[in-house]
């Protein structure tokens, strides 16, 4: 590794040893907690009839806002409008569409997510540049834009500041529920809230964001401060989750910021950024558990956590493939406590560690020491295998680093479900 990788993990080591204690309390509403939000939501018929597929989320004032990405080069048409309109780091309001990814539709596509963003903005009253478009759903289909347009109008029509838990539901593909979270805290003696909606539950495997994440905050802070904690909370929670290893053409994760709370405006460094950083990174963390507790045909919720790393890079890699690993997926399905898939997975992770020094938990019964297996309790190991949630914890006593990554079993139901997805 070389020295600017080491300043960077050192740098990463002193900002989690200073975290500072953030007082904050969960509160209902989700997406339109934050004071200036509204959702609507209709029923456009997209790919199956009788439910709410297209959402809208407004800020009923300007907004400062930011975006993150999927790295895969095949981008859907959304995700290329959205970047551009992000630009200048403003925003007003987001069309989201389930059902059809608008993925791989050539001109044809980019046109028709312009349109979506035009539909919005003509009946907003504002320009098409501050609306971003999302969509999820089959990729290389058409989108039914007859069905779609009305559609957005017809949110736009029922916008509310209540309508937070129903456009939860209408981003939805092949989750079995509706993901959402709100946060307040105290900022400068101001009541500052986040919320936030997501959705996801298969193709999961994040590298700048995964799925899609829509988050609200009445905060007061700068593009740019803005821009820094999302990247940041991404990182500690979206970026460290999977489910089936595979990095949509959708994935986008965003955040507009009205400004109502009228706290003193935040800046990229000192006491508030760090408490609103803290605070955005337990809703990021909040949606991408429940996101990897989802995963398509799951039963078990994986959680493996690396600790003692001799760096930040290191304990990540490990966590993430760990958590990845088919095999170890499949054997936590079928709570064998095979714990020679979890050395094996960091093994080809690419992290750098001493095969001959790793002790391995399962929840916490120890089942390898320093590489090597132990005469462990395999009934306790059965019990805690049978848990909705089972810890894989890797201490690699080499350093001060540590990372958590979220997965879930591998299921037969998760074959099941992904060999008729079109239909």
């Amino acid at each position: 590794m070389d020295s600017m990788d080491n300043k960077k993990d050192n740098e990463m080591k002193i900002n989690k040893e200073n975290k500072m204690k953030i007082k904050m309390e969960y509160v209902d509403g989700g997406v339109t907690a934050a004071a200036g939000f509204l959702a609507g939501t209709a029923m456009a018929s997209i790919k199956k009839p009788g439910r709410r597929d297209i959402a809208v989320l407004y800020s009923t004032v300007p907004a400062t806002a930011a975006g993150v990405f999927t790295m895969n080069k095949v981008k859907a048409a959304p995700v290329l409008l959205s970047m551009e309109h992000l630009a200048k780091g403003t925003a007003r309001a987001v069309v989201v569409n389930s059902g059809n990814a608008n993925a791989c539709n050539g001109l044809q596509g980019l046109q028709d997510a312009r349109a979506m963003a035009g539909a919005a903005a003509e009946y907003l009253g504002i320009p098409e540049q501050e609306v971003l478009v999302a969509s999820t759903g089959v990729i290389g289909r058409k989108m039914p834009m007859a069905k779609i347009l009305p559609g957005i109008r017809a949110a736009c029509a029922e916008l509310s500041p209540t309508g937070g838990d129903l456009a939860a539901q209408a981003i939805m593909t092949t989750d079995t529920f509706p993901k959402e979270a709100a946060v307040r805290l105290e900022l400068g003696g101001k009541t500052v809230t986040i919320g936030g909606m997501a959705k996801g539950s298969g193709m999961i495997h994040p590298n700048l964001a995964t799925m899609l994440c829509f988050l609200t905050t009445d905060a007061v802070i700068t593009a740019g401060a803005l821009k820094l904690a999302l990247q940041y909370a991404v990182e500690e929670s979206f970026n460290m989750i999977t489910v089936d290893g595979d990095t949509s053409t959708n994935d986008m994760v965003s955040i507009m910021a009205g400004g109502l709370a009228q706290n003193v405006r935040i800046e990229e460094s000192g006491p508030d950024y760090e408490l609103f950083r803290e605070a955005l990174t337990e809703i990021c963390v909040k949606l991408a558990r429940d996101v990897a507790r989802d995963g398509e045909g799951a039963t078990k919720l994986l959680e493996v956590v690396v600790l003692n790393a001799s760096s930040e890079r290191d304990a990540r890699l490990a966590a993430r493939t760990v958590s990845g690993s088919s095999l170890v997926k499949a054997a936590v399905f079928g709570c064998d406590a095979n714990w020679g898939r979890v050395i094996c997975a960091a093994g080809y992770s690419g992290a750098e560690f001493d095969p001959e020094r790793v002790d391995i938990f399962l929840g916490d019964e120890k089942v390898a020491e320093n590489g090597c297996s132990l005469d462990f309790n395999e009934e306790r190991a059965l019990e805690i295998l049978k848990r909705d949630r089972v810890v894989i914890t890797l201490d690699f006593k080499a350093g001060p680093f540590k990372a958590t990554s979220w997965g879930c079993d591998l299921s037969y139901d998760y074959v099941k479900i992904n060999a008729d997805y079109r239909t």
